[in-house]
């Protein structure tokens, strides 16, 4: 019997769903798709838009198709943030592109990091931005460099293919798999046979929104907020594996994901990877875009029946039942200098809020080199780790890697705050964001030298409602909108999100009603916060903990 989607007592409807029938284009996003699919635009950009010019592209393919390479147009300068909903998409274009190239797992070598870097310089005036997907996203991109781009990048295996789009995203994973010393198995094995067999094939080219993945022994990669995820397990009769997790997601309707209570093991990763993805592609819902992610599938069926269509559908057979992972005590993020399971070390660096440069990378590649590594790796939470570095040249790599502004010594507001791109390059964003969690930490290491929170206290900094910065599971979630001052005036601000977060912490805390900041007001604000906290938290509480209980009078 086919699944429902309908909600008792309401009239049945079509939801754009392929397998139930409903394959006619339901919105402008699945004509688009249904004209041509996205990853043949590479060849209309190396043959006609590359030696044409940005005038030369056909407009389906330029706020459409191209994102299927990465690409999309970043936002024309001098636009404030009143007018992001207001504007036609051609009127907030700017000439330039927004590229992310994907680093499945973070993992990259120096020779491959030293190229990123010259890309930076020679094609993207010296940006580079580490994301919490583990990419590196450039701005500045001109149509006509992309073919020699793509030649860079390809000839060292790096890929921008499905970078963004309706499409199977670059794949998290741990930053420390397969040097950790308690990862019972490494997971890059499964990560690679689905790069390899399913990324760029038009079998899943076409899903009815992204789809986000992680891969991790450790619960390091955000599993709760993702669409699928692996996440290592000791089963008692079947040794080390992985629980499965689906239906994570944030922005205007977060849901927090949910266990199927399968075990897989690691060589059955990329087949049950595949068979959800293509429970999604056929049941996921097409005719809003707003209802288009797996979450919204999982969320009306459950995660019983969503497990009933996998196993009877799509992979032929049953799951093995199993249980769920330990949660750890705290977050991980990898920051300092930590012992590999080889006895060598790895050093995990905090740049702020993942603002980086071309000239950064280069040089760091030529530090890690110098100290003996050749592998580096990226972090969900914006930060970068240093391989294999031998005890003997710890300290001289530590010390040269400050210079470049990244520190493995952060102060704990450097090292938990993250923030997206933000108006000055995103045509979503109302307000600046990267720039200003650069100087709100500077201001909170002044306003808060002589506060020791002794826990974590994470700032997510968003420029608009979308989340991708996680907004909604940190423990200062800070959303952008437009605020009215004491003057009266419309200026750049945040509504507050407190108590959010992952593992122990795993929801979406509070958001208090008229709980606003202006831009201007944030340092002043989350000193306050945080005073409060030290003061009233009880032995071994957690911030998370204390904004459940603690009065609103105290959160304002």
């Amino acid at each position: 019997m086919p699944p429902t989607t309908s909600v008792p007592g309401k009239r049945k409807r079509g939801e754009g769903q392929w397998k139930l029938g409903y394959r006619e284009p339901l919105n402008p996003n699945e004509r688009t798709k249904k004209d041509d699919d996205g990853l043949n635009v590479r060849a209309r950009i190396e043959n006609i838009y590359a030696k044409g010019g940005f005038d030369s592209i056909d407009p389906a393919d330029l706020r459409g198709r191209m994102r299927w390479w990465g690409l999309y147009t970043q936002r024309r300068p001098g636009i404030d943030g009143g007018r992001t909903a207001v504007l036609e998409p051609e009127e907030l274009d700017d000439r330039y592109f927004m590229l992310r190239v994907r680093i499945d797992g973070g993992a990259l070598t120096t020779e491959q990091l030293r190229a990123v870097g010259e890309i930076s310089q020679d094609h993207a005036r010296n940006t580079a931005d580490v994301t919490d997907r583990q990419n590196i996203q450039y701005h500045w991109i001109q149509i006509e460099d992309m073919p020699a781009i793509w030649s860079k990048l390809e000839g060292l295996g790096l890929l921008t293919t499905e970078a963004c789009g309706d499409t199977p995203r670059v794949i998290l994973g741990s930053p420390v798999a397969g040097i950790a010393a308690d990862e019972r198995i490494d997971p890059r094995p499964a990560i690679d046979a689905i790069i390899e067999r399913y990324i760029g094939s038009p079998e899943f080219s076409n899903l009815p929104r992204k789809f986000k993945t992680a891969i991790s022994w450790q619960q390091d990669v955000a599993h709760e907020v993702n669409d699928v995820s692996f996440i290592g397990v000791e089963h008692p009769e079947h040794g080390p594996g992985f629980d499965v997790w689906v239906g994570g997601g944030l922005s205007t309707n977060p849901k927090i994901a949910q266990r199927l209570g399968a075990w897989v093991p690691l060589d059955e990763v990329p087949d049950v990877w595949a068979g959800i993805v293509s429970v999604f592609r056929d049941y996921g819902y097409r005719r809003l875009r707003t209802r288009a992610r797996i979450k919204f599938l999982v969320a009306d069926w459950g995660v019983a029946e969503f497990r009933r269509v996998l196993e009877e559908e799509y992979l032929g057979k049953k799951m093995v039942d199993g249980p769920a992972p330990a949660i750890p005590e705290s977050p991980i993020d990898h920051v300092g200098v930590h012992k590999q399971v080889d006895g060598r070390n790895y050093i995990g660096v905090a740049p702020a809020s993942g603002r980086v440069s071309g000239a950064t990378l280069v040089a760091l590649a030529k530090a890690a080199e110098t100290a003996g590594s050749q592998r580096v790796r990226l972090t969900p939470q914006q930060k970068i780790v240093v391989l294999d570095v031998p005890d003997e040249n710890v300290a001289a790599l530590v010390a040269e890697l400050a210079t470049l502004g990244l520190q493995a010594e952060p102060s704990p507001w450097r090292r938990a705050t993250m923030a997206c791109t933000g108006i000055e390059f995103c045509k979503l964003a109302i307000v600046e964001t990267k720039e200003r969690a650069i100087r709100l930490v500077e201001d909170l290491e002044l306003r808060l030298a002589d506060v020791s929170p002794d826990v974590p206290i994470s700032i997510h900094l968003n420029g608009c409602p979308n989340a991708c910065a996680r907004t909604q599971v940190a423990d200062i979630g800070l959303k952008g909108q437009l605020v009215t001052d004491a003057s009266g005036n419309q200026v750049e601000g945040f509504q507050v999100h407190l108590g959010g977060g992952l593992g122990l912490d795993a929801g979406f805390g509070r958001k208090l009603r008229g709980l606003k900041v202006t831009s201007a007001e944030l340092g002043e604000y989350v000193e306050r916060i945080v005073r409060r906290f030290v003061a009233q938290r009880e032995d071994g509480e957690r911030f998370a903990q204390w904004v459940t209980r603690a009065d609103e009078d105290d959160l304002k």
